[in-house]
């Protein structure tokens, strides 16, 4: 039989916290006046007992806390697990410990769980809208309660709602969940480092049509929650942070927003602009399609466009949220419309990633770059055309023979050469292209020439491919090689390498020295001089 929510006394629930404690501890809890707003309880070896509450804590006694009133309280609940955490059965609370280095408990932190009904109310639509939603806010805000209260509320409209609970602390401990989450159902996470594992077979295995994640912390973390998404299931999760800034400029997190990458614009562009040449762009579409910003318990900033948002945010444009506030009779007013964010124009992906939009008198010339272009390699290495291509972005790929190629690209030095091959290909017609050297850098200036694309000097050239290049690890986690390059260009590829939180290093000799980038421990940092 199911158990309705709403008739489970919280008076029941903080009794069961309060029988942890030993004796005295507990008495002098029951004495409080304002035991029904107490947040934690916390106990450290050495020191007298705490009470805290929102804004002031009191000690319990004078009493200090000894190695048998934490093991006394440890007695009372589930075993720890992977993430020092425990619980006491079908109940919210969540009691974290604090271990010496030989793994000793010292200390407990003993928070206390509520499940607070009705509290959806303030973003009911945004939560029915089937939109991915991201809670915002700092530790002790209230959005694991809002974030259960949105999983039951689903529930009860009927639709397939899984939450992934990492440390049961949206569910409860124990394998019955709380009854505070309705019809949704639970999965645990038996190691905290798997959850994203747990987020993906939720999904697979379960059907859902709303995913509930809490805490979305790790890089793993945020690839799965894309995953989700873009398999078309609603998500509602959390992550730490006051502002959408913070999550923009958390390299783990800001993924979930839709990444952050160097892009080098064209002379003309950056003076248009009055910015450097290389600047911030969004990388992808984000993860989340709404950013709430929980301000406090009862105001709410709600982004609702979070693409545009972070576009404008890189442009240097401050965006203007919606602003919900409960009153103190629990109406809910909007005190703050948005403003619309700073839009693209009806410009391109690929524009749009330029920096740049196309003038009326460009159109002829865009279309001779939109034609797509097969390239046959005579001599040249094929992974430094493709690296070339993903460079600067041009509309052309390899052939596979040679005549179905619109153009040859090939060596001056086999040109000269008069080989019969590239003879027979010149007497089809097929146009020829030599390059002195088989770099990255002369197969991109020669496919400038080719789509007719505005000249790139050697440090433009460099940038721009250490930026493809920092995209590429971050996505695949794999490690690459850079063009040879001078000791100043090697260092700026270092920098910015830095500014990303990928390793690099040079390797090899002058005048072939270069730069290698990977994302973990695959390259040795030692050798990270230019």
């Amino acid at each position: 039989m199911a158990v309705n929510a709403e008739t489970v006394s919280p008076h029941w629930e903080l009794t069961q916290l309060l029988d942890i404690f030993p004796l005295p501890i507990r008495q002098a809890l029951v004495r409080l006046a304002n035991l029904e707003d107490l947040i934690e309880v916390v106990l450290d070896l050495g020191r007298p007992p705490e009470a805290r509450f929102p804004d002031d804590f009191v000690y319990l006694s004078d009493h200090m806390i000894t190695t048998e009133d934490l093991a006394h309280v440890s007695s009372h609940l589930s075993d720890f697990g992977d993430d020092n955490r425990a619980g006491i059965e079908q109940t919210l609370h969540r009691i974290s410990a604090i271990r010496n280095r030989t793994g000793k408990i010292v200390g407990l932190t003993c928070r206390v769980g509520r499940a607070v009904y009705g509290t959806v109310d303030i973003v009911l639509d945004v939560v029915r809208s089937g939109k991915s939603i991201c809670l915002l806010g700092p530790p002790g805000v209230g959005k694991t309660t809002l974030l259960r209260e949105c999983a039951r509320t689903l529930a009860e409209d009927r639709k397939r709602v899984v939450i992934v609970d990492t440390s049961n602390e949206i569910a409860g401990d124990g394998d019955v969940p709380h009854p505070g989450i309705g019809h949704a159902r639970r999965m645990q996470v038996a190691i905290p480092a798997l959850q994203h594992h747990v987020m993906i077979e939720a999904v697979e295995n379960h059907m859902p049509e709303v995913v509930v994640i809490d805490e979305i912390g790790t890089e793993a973390e945020a690839l799965a929650a894309r995953t989700i998404a873009e398999r078309g299931v609603q998500l509602i999760g959390t992550a730490h942070g006051r502002t959408l800034e913070n999550i923009l400029m958390n390299p783990t997190l800001s993924d979930l927003v839709g990444g952050v990458g160097t892009v080098t614009l064209s002379d003309e562009e950056a003076r248009r602009r009055g910015t450097r040449k290389t600047v911030l762009e969004r990388k992808a579409p984000p993860t989340f399609d709404v950013l709430i910003e929980i301000n406090d318990r009862n105001r709410l900033s709600i982004y609702q466009h979070v693409g545009d948002v972070v576009d404008s945010l890189l442009r240097g444009y401050q965006p203007q949220p919606e602003v919900r506030q409960r009153t103190p009779g629990g109406a809910v007013t909007v005190v703050q419309e948005a403003a619309p964010a700073s839009r693209r124009g009806g410009i391109s992906d690929q524009e749009f990633l330029l920096g740049g939009s196309i003038k009326d008198g460009d159109v002829e010339e865009r279309d001779e770059r939109d034609q797509h272009l097969l390239l046959f390699p005579y001599g040249v290495s094929r992974n430094k055309i493709e690296r070339a291509i993903q460079n600067l972005r041009v509309n052309a790929s390899i052939a596979r023979k040679w005549d179905d190629a619109d153009v040859v690209l090939t060596l001056k030095a086999l040109e000269r050469k008069e080989s019969e091959k590239l003879k027979s290909i010149a007497s089809e017609n097929v146009p020829i292209v030599s390059i002195k050297t088989n770099t990255t850098a002369q197969v991109m200036a020669a496919l400038k020439d080719i789509f007719n694309l505005p000249s790139m000097d050697a440090e433009e050239i460099a940038l721009r491919e250490a930026g493809e290049a920092i995209y590429k690890v971050l996505l695949e986690n794999s490690t690459i090689e850079l063009s040879p390059q001078t000791s100043y260009v090697r260092r700026l590829q270092h920098q910015l390498a830095e500014q990303h939180r990928v390793q690099s290093r040079s390797t090899g000799l002058e005048p072939n020295r270069r730069v290698l980038y990977c994302r973990g421990p695959d390259i040795s940092m030692s050798g990270a001089s230019a």
